[in-house]
């Protein structure tokens, strides 16, 4: 299979999740990551095995980096409670003055 039919293939494949958008968060990362390690490593090497394993290279990618942005999110969100917490305390003491 030629190196044209592979990047038409990948660029299909990119397309088509690029529409998902009822997908999770963690769907879209996954398979974006899926869809740009297939079609990089198939357009480089130009043979279906390689670029399948690119495919699972990308989405292992792609899922590391949703875990990655929800330990993030899930930090911020902590610290955003505790400022809030530490607000509230503050405010009361004042009024007890």
């Amino acid at each position: 299979m030629n190196r044209n039919s592979i990047c038409a293939s990948g660029l299909a494949v990119a397309f088509a999740l690029g529409g998902c958008a009822g997908m999770s968060d963690t769907q879209q990362r996954v398979g974006t990551g899926a869809a740009i390690g297939g079609l990089a490593v198939g357009a480089l090497t130009g043979e279906w095995g390689w670029a399948a394993a690119g495919a699972a290279a990308g989405a292992a990618g792609g899922y590391l980096v949703d875990q990655q942005k929800r330990s993030q999110q899930a930090a911020q969100q902590r610290a955003f409670d505790q400022g809030v917490q530490t607000g509230k305390q503050q405010a009361q003491q004042q009024q007890q003055r």
